[in-house]
């Protein structure tokens, strides 16, 4: 006769396996980022691919922080009542999830093995395309030699030898982040100077315009003001000063502003392209907007055959 299955019965088993494919699937995303940042698609490599690799181990750092310590909490807590009531092993419903998450696992490395394959005659050989497959083939084989263990063992298969190592992978991910991204203070100084850059890039467009319609630069930035577009100059985001403009000829002018970090280049934490790889505002021009630490000053000079003055009307 199967044991009579309780409410917290069917809830633990089931926040066990939520809380699995959750940071299952966490742990592979944050992988594969890392894996994107170290070894860049030259097809896809840019400001835009590497702020959302960025972004993409933020998130899954921050699902893995949570829900982690869940799912050993909830693995945990079975194993001390399976010692105290050894028939709920026989439970349909924990037979049935483990059932259910071992065929997900046996799919999963399957179709690793049909990706790996299919992208081996397609011409795929790129270092980091077999470091996904092997990411997601090594979890898909814990997970499945666990749960199997698990199955096979009517006396209790000892989930510390699963626990620990996995508890140490994930933590070693995790750690790794802040070495990869860099520490949140650190992250809020930086975004603190591409606002800066962002506000240049903005004003510099506006002086463009500017040209265009009037034929001449303004004096200073207030005459930028349009209280009709809404443009108003922006100011320093962290001291509220204004940006320093000086016109330096008829077609020319200088950007200042006070950057706090000097730009950051591939290979370091937040890193963003070269020079000339991409402008992470690309309607503002291809310009250099790269920068050291204190005092920055960027000169223009605008082509007037590629921004003609715009026709009177």
């Amino acid at each position: 006769m199967e044991p009579k299955t309780g409410p917290k019965d069917v809830f633990l088993h089931l926040l066990s396996i939520i809380a699995l494919y959750v940071a299952a699937g966490s742990f592979i995303a944050l992988v594969f980022q890392y894996i994107n940042v170290l070894f860049p698609d030259p097809l896809t490599s840019g400001y835009n691919y590497l702020a959302s690799a960025y972004s993409g181990i933020r998130w899954s750092i921050s699902v893995l922080i949570v829900v982690f310590p869940v799912y050993l909490w909830s693995i945990w807590f079975l194993n001390k009542n399976y010692a105290l009531s050894p028939e709920k092993r026989e439970l349909k419903s924990r037979k049935w999830l483990i059932y259910f998450t071992l065929f997900a696992a046996a799919l999963i490395i399957i179709g690793d093995l049909i990706t790996l394959i299919f992208n081996f005659l397609q011409g795929e050989l790129s270092l980091r395309f077999f470091l996904k497959i092997i990411a997601v083939g090594v979890v898909a084989a814990v997970i499945f030699w666990y749960y199997l263990s698990e199955l096979r063992s009517r006396a209790g298969f000892s989930a510390k030898y699963f626990a620990y190592p996995v508890s140490a992978a994930v933590l070693l991910a995790v750690i790794a982040g802040f070495f990869v991204v860099g520490s949140p203070q650190e992250e809020r100084v930086f975004r603190f100077d591409e606002q800066r850059v962002y506000d240049l890039q903005m004003i510099q467009g506006q002086l463009v315009s500017f040209w265009q319609t009037k034929e001449k630069l303004p004096q200073n930035l207030s005459e930028l003001s349009d209280p009709i577009s809404g443009f108003v100059a922006p100011k320093d985001p962290e001291s509220g000063q204004d940006y320093a403009y000086k016109k330096t000829g008829n077609l020319s002018f200088k950007l200042c502003a006070n950057f706090s970090r000097p730009s950051r280049e591939p290979g370091t934490p937040g890193a963003k392209p070269a020079a000339g790889l991409e402008a992470p505002f690309p309607y503002f021009g291809s310009e250099n907007w790269q920068h050291e630490t204190g005092s920055v000053c960027f000169e223009r000079t605008i082509d007037p055959e590629r921004y003609p003055p715009l026709p009177k009307r």
